[in-house]
């Protein structure tokens, strides 16, 4: 048994003490991260990277154990990490939607211990604060089915890990990466490293959850999922020139080929989720080097694997 199929064995077969452990062991991990330990530059839940060195990019995954497989299959992440050239990224929205949630967190997490400084777990808004939690949110369901007695313990724990998740990922004046949308009224950096802190008094952590872009406005209306703003291309263009990026890389919205490009090529949508409940033909994940200078996203259309 190769080493993911033994990860993949290790998720469905895991007791609820195995995960508790597991859960703990993430939470210590990102927790030193904070304090300067390993090879990751933060600034508050803000990761700072390189431009260089190969990275895999993972979109919302809700629950789809089979997709997040073939993945890591197909990336041979576990085997290139190990000779340190290639890190992993994660968008967010890993659970909700899907009956192998619990596995999916296991099997993140797991490469979250395995590997600390290669895998980066974003927060997404299935993972987002109490007030700001997407619903229905049937992760608790799946835990009480699968833990019985013992799920409100690991939903608890659980929780409190998401909370830990980092906000975005900043590549160096190439591109930034976060899980919904543009925080509209940020004024720099500090409001998007720093998001979480703010919350709620100030927005920035709802429209980085829950937002999406839309064509043809300017400026930001009401979104009709009750939380975060549709925003337009001119916010977009504004804050990418503010942080001095050229592109946004983000999730949160299904795509019927797994990916979609808008705003002129400034925003690319990775959904790596396949099929129901959202009913995308495809899923989609984005595998390319950092150190290449891509003026939009337009030009990773050919790192896209489509599946």
């Amino acid at each position: 048994m190769n080493e993911l199929s033994s990860l993949i064995d290790e998720a469905k077969r895991a007791s609820w003490k195995d995960f508790l452990r597991v859960i703990g062991e993430a939470d210590r991990i990102i927790r030193e991260e904070w304090k300067g330990s390993g090879n990751l530059r933060i600034t508050g839940r803000l990761v700072h990277i390189p431009p260089k060195g190969e990275a895999v990019i993972v979109g919302d995954l809700h629950g789809d154990l089979k997709s997040l497989e073939h993945i890591l299959n197909e990336s041979r992440f576990i085997e290139k990490v190990l000779n340190e050239k290639e890190i992993m990224i994660f968008l967010g929205d890993y659970g909700d939607r899907g009956f192998c949630s619990p596995e999916v967190y296991h099997v993140v997490l797991s490469l979250k211990i395995r590997f600390p400084g290669k895998v980066i777990l974003l927060q997404g808004n299935h993972e987002g604060p109490a007030d700001l939690l997407a619903y229905p949110h049937d992760l608790p369901y799946q835990l009480r089915i699968r833990f019985r007695e013992e799920w409100r313990r690991i939903y608890t724990e659980l929780s409190n890990l998401f909370r830990k998740f980092y906000t975005a990922v900043i590549v160096d004046q190439r591109c930034l990466m976060l899980h919904g949308g543009v925080p509209s009224k940020a004024r720099g950096m500090e409001d998007l490293a720093y998001a979480y802190r703010k919350h709620p008094s100030e927005s920035h952590l709802e429209e980085i959850l829950w937002s999406d872009p839309a064509e043809g406005i300017k400026g930001t209306l009401p979104s009709p999922r009750g939380a975060g703003r549709l925003f337009g291309e001119d916010v977009t263009s504004a804050f990418l020139k503010m942080l001095g990026v050229k592109f946004l890389i983000r999730g949160h919205e299904p795509a019927v080929n797994g990916y979609m490009i808008s705003h002129a090529g400034r925003i690319l949508t990775l959904f790596s989720r396949k099929g129901s409940p959202y009913h995308n033909l495809h899923g989609a994940y984005l595998a390319f080097n950092l150190n290449q200078n891509f003026d939009s996203a337009w030009q990773l259309e050919r790192f896209i694997r489509k599946f």
